[in-house]
């Protein structure tokens, strides 16, 4: 993957590309991206955990809140997960689905890796009305109504990097010098950067980093366009802009996960380590709002697992084996609220398009 990236970059103008191209090769080149290439990624044995692999209880709870909110929402029996990793938030949300609501459900699965889409097959084999996608794009699901859902996916979008320096905003690039990726800082030439830190009234300090996720918009747009009437359910970690000026987050947040170890040098093992950058969750919902996905709550994901009554998925048992069925999901249960767990990382940002005022119907 080195050599690839090495032969991108002497290719490009000013032998140096982006920080969202350098990403988008390491991550999804169509050979050599670590999303791409068939190795584990999630769990023990990959590089990192999601909370649907934590507990098959956080899909199968949200399974059930959609089947209890469909019906009051005026939404159909149809959901649409994008980037569904290896498959187990599926089959969890249509076993909670299946327990509440007897309508059939029809399921999308958009998945750019042939890796994770085998996966997938593999996990929800022998489910009726589950289709999974060989595309990167929503529009391929002819889903005009119902539920969309994504965990932990924005965060990996690739995103430009810039940094104040010397009272200039610049953009930094990955070149390569005597055998090894380096940084290099230019002016920002993109106008397209220049635009989103306006319209985000995003003013650096010296010497700050921060990510710019350009490809938002156009994914947002194609949501949009496609999608008449629905709620959008977004699970990811990120910060407002309040948050993203306080000083312990003035070096960005672009990291790399290499067998369950965080990586700051992002330019080490590209292609064999997952890269992430936290979500701007006000970008999120500015942008959802200029194409008529509208804004609705932003949630710990605590407290939505809450309100959405994780609770009352506690077993009451007497079972003192630690192995048992029971005992397994209360601790799973626990990891997810408790303080100090997955959860408290994590928020729930829902976007409604064709709803009208509806916050009070989620619950």
């Amino acid at each position: 993957m080195k050599e690839i990236i090495k032969e991108f970059i002497e290719a490009s103008p000013g032998k140096m590309i982006s920080y969202a191209q350098y990403m988008e090769l390491a991550l999804y080149h169509p050979e050599e991206g670590y999303y791409i290439k068939e190795r584990q990624k999630i769990g023990k044995k990959g590089d990192f955990y999601t909370s649907s692999n934590v507990a098959d209880v956080f899909g199968k709870l949200i399974g059930k809140w959609f089947a209890k909110n469909s019906g009051t929402l005026g939404l159909p029996p149809c959901v649409c997960e994008i980037g569904a990793g290896n498959g187990r938030f599926a089959r969890a949300f249509i076993q909670g689905w299946n327990e509440l609501n007897d309508e059939r459900l029809s399921y999308w699965i958009v998945e750019a890796s042939p890796y994770h889409r085998k996966l997938q097959a593999a996990e929800l084999d022998g489910l009726e009305n589950v289709d999974i996608l060989h595309a990167d794009a929503y529009e391929e699901t002819g889903m005009e109504k119902g539920l969309i859902f994504s965990n932990e996916l924005f965060d990996a979008f690739p995103v430009h990097v810039v940094e104040k320096s010397g009272s200039v905003i610049t953009e930094v690039f990955v070149g390569y010098e005597n055998g090894q990726l380096k940084e290099t800082m230019v002016p920002v030439m993109d106008d397209r950067i220049t635009a989103f830190l306006n319209d985000q009234e995003i003013e650096l300090s010296e010497g700050q980093r921060m990510e710019i996720p350009l490809t938002y918009e156009p994914f947002m747009k194609s949501i949009a366009e496609h999608f008449s009437k629905g709620i959008m359910v977004t699970v990811d970690y990120g910060y407002t802009k309040e948050e993203w000026m306080h000083p312990s987050r003035r070096r960005g947040s672009l990291r790399g996960y290499y067998q369950h170890q965080m990586i700051h040098d992002v330019l080490q093992h590209p292609g064999e380590m997952d890269l992430t950058s936290h979500v701007h969750f006000d970008a999120l919902k500015i942008i959802g709002e200029e194409y008529g996905l509208n804004f609705v709550r932003k949630m710990r994901q605590d407290e939505f697992l809450m309100a959405a009554g994780i609770l009352d998925e506690l077993a009451e048992h007497h079972d003192t084996n630690p192995f048992s069925e029971a005992s397994k999901r209360n601790r799973a249960i626990r990891s997810l609220i408790l303080p100090g767990g997955i959860s408290q990382s994590f928020d729930v940002i829902v976007q409604a398009k064709g709803m009208g005022s509806m916050d009070e119907k989620l619950f």
